[in-house]
Order: structure tokens, then C-alpha cells, then sequence
């Protein structure tokens, strides 16, 4: 038994075929943002409906259906929400350990005691290094735990977390949606990196100001547009000029450091307004949290033994009082080991070439029956059935690794007795996290069974095929097949896998720019990461949001479509001679 997908399967239809392959996808958004169930409710209605149309409009056998949303939920388990798992464990411990207020007490300083600049600070510029070295939703995992210890509503935090993570996707992970397109269309993923470093700088300057408004509407833009701007200025003309002239793979770290030593360093001359009355405004504080309703995960409130609570306001660090050196340091030692640990596993090559030595320990697993099953156009069997265990070298296992070495390290490291932590409890903790984020792990496994069924069955590559054939005007409509696809997926890599190669034929046959459609693809993902229910799924588990994605959907989609449709008139543009000129 053997299925070749095909993008035409309802009456020899591609445009009704890719109605017909959206109905998955309506029916998630639509319970999810209007009929307002949970995610994990919604995630299982849309994966009877995305096998239904598999088996009956696209005539996937039955069996091979329900294979492809097992793979999907095994991806969806191990890396996806192994790497959730372990990212907000790493959190818990600096809250098992007391250091949360210290923590709290160093992004004061940063921020010059403002949190929309910590906002800033922790969601864009550390975001986006954490983008850059892992990229699979940490990122919005561990800055949305860490705007959770200074004291944000879980709301405004999932908003800002998701929408700063979409300036650096595109070079996210040492940049493999990039390579992951050249290696595909055979275009020089050098030539693909610069062209995108010429449209994704042109709105990551904004992204900062985007924040501010969402942190604290116009009267945050007005008090602290000035760092705001320096921020994304400075982000975006590093991106640009990496990604052009140094190297596409580095281009996020670059540039997350840059914007970060660039705003450090403008606020010791420039302080913004509203600081105090910032905090007072925005921040929870005891007595106030319960009107919330939301219950944030063994939160900064709770117990020496981590019990429940409810987060407190910021403060400067325990006692009120300023925060010695050391614990600084102690306090700011998980993150700083994260990024030297994938820092590490990316790029160390002296001696020995680490990331290849990682990779070699990857695991390859031809998904049974299903990878023999399931043939492309050539006959040959695709490579999305063979299923990847990246056992050692995967993201969540780095994070692990990291977890372990803090346990080790605040094992030791007493001051005095007071901020000891027991490995027994450290190791209890990561129990208690994941009985916390049950549902939220359904959620995801549900997902990526959905975004399998629909990529292994031809429904997502017809809508492609669909939106493709429009002529020249799919200069336009470009960047949406890259947004639906990392919508689906929640990753611009795999809408890269999905699209890259359609984009460089559509391109060839409407007359385009090849090179530019494909980095249109890889654009277009970049604001479809803040809507995919996969990020949502975790921005809420990160907050103790769980199952209310749909009120964090309708909060972040008008951001998302606002940036893609500016997107679309970029690569629109720059497919004339009106922006023409701005291409490599």
C-alpha cells in the first residue's frame, strides 16, 4: 500500500482542494477564538477534521493517517515539549532557590527601575539571542517566565514574548530556515540570507515600539519611545549588515547584542518619564494579583518549598537593599550557562567540531510503515517520515544539561544558608512542572499531529499550489504561504521544507525573482511564529495560562496580520523597480 499526495484531489481542483485542506485550520481558530474552548479541545476537533479530509477528499488510507499524526505527536512530544518542559524548569529552580528577587533586582538596574524598558530588554534582546542559539519556542518560554518574576499580568506578558520573538526567527537557530532553503532549492543560502536582511530590518526597528503598546499603550510609546527606538535601530541595521557582509549564520546573536549594549548604554545619558508611576500601573502587587484569576506556575509568591502563590510586585532585590556581586551573578548564572551552552553546541569548532559531534548522535528513525508507504513525485520515500531523536543534541536536552549544572552549582553555593537548594528538591521540581503543564502538552502533541496529517496528506502544499498561481501578483501573496506555513507547523524551517521549493518554481514561471520568493517565504513565517498554536500553547503554559490560548490569540493576530500584510508590499515592491534597487 503505498500514497502519493497530490494537489489537485477534489474534482482535479486545486483551488477547491486547498478550501477543502483548510477546513483544519479554520476549525482551530474558530473554536479557539470564538467559540473560545480550550486548546486542547480545539487541537482535537481539528485533528478529526484534518483526517478527515486526509482520507476522504485526498483519498489518504486510513492507517497511513493515523501514522502521520502519530509522528506528529511523538515530534510533538520530544523535541517540542521536552524543550518547553525543561526551559520553564530552569526558571522553577531560580524560584526554588530564592534568587528570583535578585533576578528581579539586576533587570532594575538594567532598565533603570522602568519595566517597559525591562520589557524590552528580556523580550527582545535576550529573546532574540535565544532565538538565535535555539530557537523551538524556548525563547518564549524562558523570557516569559522571567517578565512573570518582575511582576507582568500573564496576558501582557504572552503578547509581548510572542510578538518580539518575530524579528529574529528568521535567523533563528544559527539560522537553519535559511540554510534548510538553500539546501533545497540549490540557490546560494548566502544570496537567500542577504535578501532577507533587506526585509526583515525594515519592521524589527519597529518591533520595540510595538512592545512599548502593548506593554502600556501610548502613554508607554510617549514616555519611552527614545530607548525603544535605539533598540530596534540598532537590531535592525546589525541584521542588515551581518546578514549581507559578515555571516547570515550569525546575524541574531550579532544583532541581540548590539541592541542590547546600544540601549545599556543610551539610558546612562537619556532616562524615560513615568518610571515609578510605570511600575505602580503595570506591575501586580499583593492584593491586586487576584483579580487576575490566573494562577501563575510555583510563581515568584510562593513558599521557600514552592508552594502556590500569587506574584508580587517588583522590588530591587531582597531586603530592598542593593544586591551584592556575587549574588548577581548567581541570580543571572542559569541564563548566562543557556547561552553559553548552545553557544557552544552551535559554533565550537576549536579541537574538536562540537555541533558535528552532536549531531552525530542524533538518532534516525524511518517512521514504520509509513516512510515506505508514503512516496513523493519521484517514487522515492519523503523525508519528513523519517523521524529525527535528538536525544543529546536537541534544544530541551541542552536545556536539561544546564538545569543540572544550576542544581549542582546552588547545591553548593549557600550564602549562608539561605538561598541553598537540595538537589532532591530541584529533581521534584521538574515533576511538579510537568504535572503542572499536562494539558498544555496534550496541546502540542495535537498540533503537530495536525500539521503532519496535513503536510504528509497534500493538503498544505495545495493551498501553496493555490495561492501560487496567481501570476505575477504572487509577488504579494508570497510571504503568506511562509505565515501559514510556520502558522501550522511552528517552525520557519518546516515552512521553508514545505514551500521553498514551490516558491522558486512559481518564481520561474511568473517571471519573479526566484531568490526573492523563497526569502519572502522565510519572511512571511517570521510573524506566522506569533499566532502558531504550538507557540501559543507554550506562551500559556509559561504563565499559567493553560487553555485559555484563545484569549492570547485575539490579542497577538492583529500585530501579526498588520506585519505580514506590510511584508506582502515589501517583497511586492521590491519585485518592481520601485524597491527593485534593493535587492543584492
Amino acid at each position: 500500500m503505498t500514497f502519493t499526495p497530490v494537489t489537485d484531489p477534489v474534482a482535479g481542483s486545486v483551488a477547491l482542494s486547498a478550501l477543502i485542506g483548510l477546513i483544519p485550520l479554520v476549525t482551530f481558530f474558530v473554536l479557539l477564538a470564538l467559540v473560545r474552548t480550550s486548546a486542547h479541545v480545539a487541537g482535537a476537533f481539528a485533528l478529526l477534521a484534518a483526517l478527515a479530509v486526509a482520507v476522504v477528499a485526498y483519498r489518504m488510507p486510513v492507517g497511513l493517517a493515523g501514522l502521520a499524526a502519530s509522528e506528529g505527536a511523538v515530534f510533538g512530544a520530544f523535541p517540542v515539549f521536552w524543550i518547553v518542559l525543561t526551559a520553564v524548569w530552569l526558571y522553577q529552580l531560580t524560584v526554588r532557590s530564592g534568587r528570583f528577587e535578585d533576578l528581579r533586582g539586576v533587570f532594575d538596574r538594567l532598565g533603570g527601575g522602568d519595566p517597559r524598558i525591562q520589557a524590552i530588554l528580556i523580550a527582545f534582546c535576550f529573546g532574540g539571542l535565544l532565538e538565535a542559539l535555539a530557537g523551538f519556542g524556548a525563547p518564549v518560554a524562558i523570557a516569559a517566565t522571567m517578565l512573570m518574576s518582575i511582576g507582568f499580568r500573564p496576558l501582557r506578558v504572552t503578547a509581548m514574548c510572542l510578538v518580539a520573538d518575530t524579528a529574529p526567527v528568521a535567523f533563528g537557530a544559527i539560522a537553519i530556515p535559511i540554510t534548510t532553503a538553500g539546501g533545497l532549492t540549490g540557490l546560494p543560502a548566502e544570496h537567500i540570507g542577504a535578501i532577507v536582511g533587506r526585509q526583515t530590518p525594515l519592521l524589527a526597528f519597529l518591533v520595540p515600539l510595538v512592545l512599548l503598546l502593548i506593554v502600556d499603550g501610548v502613554r508607554g510609546l510617549r514616555d519611552a519611545w527614545a530607548p525603544a527606538l535605539v533598540t530596534g535601530v540598532a537590531f535592525a541595521v546589525v541584521q542588515f549588515l551581518c546578514s549581507n557582509y559578515f555571516s547570515y549564520e550569525l546575524t541574531d546573536i550579532v544583532a541581540s547584542l548590539a541592541s542590547l549594549g546600544a540601549v545599556i548604554l543610551f539610558l546612562r545619558f537619556w532616562a524615560p518619564r513615568g518610571a515609578e508611576a510605570a511600575r505602580e500601573r503595570l506591575l501586580l502587587v499583593p492584593g491586586r494579583a487576584e483579580a487576575t484569576g490566573v494562577r501563575v506556575l510555583s510563581p515568584a509568591g510562593a513558599s521557600r518549598a514552592g508552594g502556590p502563590g500569587f506574584l508580587p510586585a517588583a522590588s530591587s532585590g531582597a531586603e530592598g537593599g542593593r544586591v551584592s556581586r556575587a549574588r548577581v551573578w548567581m541570580a543571572l548564572f542559569p541564563y548566562a550557562l543557556v547561552i553559553a551552552v548552545f553557544a557552544a553546541s552551535k559554533l565550537w569548532r576549536l579541537g574538536v567540531d562540537l555541533p558535528a559531534a552532536l549531531a552525530a548522535t542524533d538518532i534516525k528513525i524511518p517512521w514504520p510503515v509509513l516512510h515506505s508507504a508514503l512516496l513523493g513525485g519521484d517514487g522515492k520515500p519523503v523525508s519528513s517520515t523519517v523521524y529525527a531523536f535528538q536525544w543529546l543534541s536537541g534544544p530541551g536536552t541542552l536545556l536539561l544539561i544546564s538545569g543540572l549544572v544550576v542544581t549542582v552549582v546552588y547545591s553548593l553555593k549557600d550564602d549562608g544558608g539561605r538561598f541553598r537548594l537540595k538537589v532532591s528538591d530541584a529533581l521534584a521540581e521538574l515533576w511538579h512542572t510537568f504535572t503542572k503543564m499536562r494539558f498544555a502538552a496534550l496541546t502540542i502533541v495535537l498540533v503537530l499531529a495536525i500539521g503532519y496529517v496535513m503536510n504528509l496528506s497534500g493538503q498544505t502544499v495545495a493551498i501553496g499550489v493555490w495561492l501560487a498561481g496567481t501570476g505575477a501578483a504572487f509577488a504579494f501573496l508570497s510571504p503568506i504561504l511562509g505565515w501559514i506555513g510556520t502558522a501550522v507547523t511552528g517552525s520557519d524551517t518546516s515552512a521553508n521544507a514545505l514551500f521553498a521549493t514551490l516558491q522558486q518554481t512559481a518564481g520561474q514561471h511568473a517571471g519573479i525573482n526566484p531568490s526573492l520568493l523563497v526569502a519572502a517565504n522565510t519572511t512571511g513565517g517570521v510573524v506566522g511564529k506569533a499566532i502558531s498554536p504550538q507557540n501559543l500553547a507554550i506562551a500559556a503554559t509559561a504563565v499559567g495560562m493553560d487553555g485559555q490560548e484563545g484569549v492570547i490569540l485575539r490579542k497577538v493576530i492583529w500585530w501579526s496580520l498588520g506585519m505580514l500584510l506590510a511584508f506582502c508590499c515589501i517583497v511586492f515592491l521590491q519585485s518592481t523597480p520601485v524597491l527593485g534597487w534593493m535587492l543584492p
